[in-house]
């Protein structure tokens, strides 16, 4: 009797409103090993179901949360669970753990997107884009020497959280000639000091940066972790940019800091709720920018994204530990020791 096939299932939000693959269709090459089939689900679900755990090896999740109530059916057959993107807290990592399912993430498929979209901002706010296109459109040209832009060379920007992400941002401002701040409490000087970026404490680089960037994972010491103490810190001629998590910011402090020009603006990619309420009072203001988390989204972008992904469960099927598991505790959980033995055999 033939062995059962290795199964692997995309989430249906993988596919675009047209139904093709949202990322490059040829990158799932990846995952033409003999014994592997693969498959798009049928139906967007937003909490991981007992029998997509059951129907699959390994799943490709894009948005769905994953918790405990995931792995509760009793014919659970999972073992990797792959999220696009670098968060993952949408996913319960103590329950995928107990369950022996590995999570991956994809760091090195948005390092280099979501930096270029921390550069973008910081060039967009220091000249006054969007001012400018819309006094542009309204005929106002004689307002233009109103809002003069400001110079990047000799500022500082600032980073809390030294990750991947904001290590390829530090690279990319290199060229500007601007003080490097970095803020990180698992970071030691030495992995930075050839990224010219100097180590400091949180109020510091909130009181000394022009641009104080949030690149941290969002977690429950996170949570809020800019709220009006720390905005109360920042000069009022400084930017706060947001391309990490919404809830690391607190908006009910930072509207009225906005509204009340104690800081000189923000731009943000993600919010505390998603989709933002269209009443949400930081809309209404125009020394921010918004946009609604996907700014990084190109086709570089997910091109990346899937690779990484797609390639940690291929690796997986063929008795390999993936590369980025967050949890990896589960790879001394036995369940799963025994599940990549298998692999290894088969």
């Amino acid at each position: 009797m033939a062995a059962e096939p290795f199964r692997v299932g995309l989430t249906h939000d993988c596919l675009g409103l047209d139904g093709k693959p949202t990322f490059d269709p040829a990158v799932l090459d990846l995952l033409k090993i003999p014994g592997v089939e693969y498959e798009f689900m049928d139906k967007y679900e937003p909490v991981l179901t007992p029998a997509q755990a059951a129907r699959y090896d390994g799943i490709v999740v894009q948005k769905s949360t994953v918790n405990a109530s995931s792995f509760a059916g009793p014919d659970k057959r999972v073992r990797v669970i792959a999220r696009f993107g670098v968060g993952f807290d949408a996913v319960d990592l103590d329950a995928c753990t107990k369950a022996g399912v590995a999570l991956t993430n994809t760091p090195d498929g948005v390092r280099r997107p979501v930096a270029t979209i921390i550069l973008l901002f910081i060039l967009a706010l220091s000249h006054k884009i969007f001012i400018k296109d819309k006094i542009t459109r309204g005929n106002r040209w004689a307002e233009r020497t109103n809002h003069m832009g400001e110079g990047l060379t000799g500022k500082t920007v600032g980073s809390i959280g030294v990750g991947s992400i904001a290590r390829e941002a530090f690279k990319l401002l290199a060229p500007l000639g601007m003080k490097h701040l970095g803020h990180d409490p698992y970071a030691k000087q030495a992995d930075v000091d050839a990224l010219g970026v100097r180590l400091v404490d949180k109020d510091t680089l909130l009181r000394e940066s022009d641009f104080v960037c949030i690149n941290t994972p969002l977690m429950p010491e996170t949570t809020k972790l800019i709220s009006t103490r720390e905005l109360g810190l920042m000069k009022p001629t400084a930017y706060l940019i947001n391309t990490a998590r919404g809830p690391i910011v607190d908006e009910k402090a930072l509207y009225p800091v906005l509204r009340d020009r104690k800081i000189a603006g923000a731009a943000l990619d993600v919010f505390e709720e998603e989709p933002t309420p269209a009443d949400n009072p930081i809309l209404k203001l125009d020394n921010v920018i918004v946009t609604p988390h996907s700014l990084c989204w190109t086709d570089e972008c997910f091109r990346g994204i899937a690779s990484s992904a797609i390639g940690s469960i291929a690796d997986f099927s063929r008795g390999k530990a993936p590369v980025n598991v967050v949890n990896k505790a589960v790879l001394d959980e036995p369940g799963f020791k025994a599940a990549l033995a298998a692999r290894k055999k088969a």
